[in-house]
């Protein structure tokens, strides 16, 4: 099974807020609070978070946390490449391969084409893409292949081909 960690979930939970409420700075704990999570959790989760760039923070009375860009220009990929580390879904297409069975491996090919189209699904989803009112979540997220690989792609009886 798939699964990102609680802590990677909770990044996009409050990148969401801070998303949502980006008029002013926000304390570790106004975060807390407001999106009912424990202050230890939350100030772990905003250093990844500032850590990768994602988020500017101020010192001082004045000071608190806020995005460093709009919503639009940050990914899901990128949130949970802060707090998980690179997208990889097998150890193969890590950047740090232990596998023994590396060297003769007949479906490593495969495992980085998976690896990469669910790395570039996430990138598509931008935060703005995550504050959607429940009202319209029965919309489903479309993802359109990038530009250059339209000529390459042939869709057959609904499926994508390359």
């Amino acid at each position: 099974m798939l699964r990102m960690g609680k802590l990677t979930d909770y990044g996009i939970v409050l990148m969401s807020y801070l998303a949502a409420n980006r008029g002013s700075q926000h304390s570790a704990h106004t975060l807390s609070d407001a999106v009912q999570m424990p202050l230890p959790t939350v100030r772990k989760v905003l250093k990844h978070l500032c850590a990768a760039g994602l988020l500017n923070s101020e010192r001082g009375a004045q000071g608190g946390y806020a995005l460093s860009r709009q919503p639009e220009l940050i990914s899901v990929a990128e949130i949970i490449t802060a707090i998980e580390g690179p997208i990889a879904l097998t150890e193969c297409v890590s950047s740090e391969s232990h596998c023994d069975q590396e060297t003769h491996c007949a479906v490593q090919t495969n495992w980085t084409r998976i690896n990469n189209a669910v790395f570039h699904a996430l990138d598509e989803v931008k935060l703005s893409h995550m504050l959607t009112l429940p009202a319209s979540a029965s919309r489903p997220l479309v993802f359109y292949p990038a530009a250059d690989k339209l000529n390459k792609i042939n869709l057959n009886d609904g499926e994508v081909h390359d």
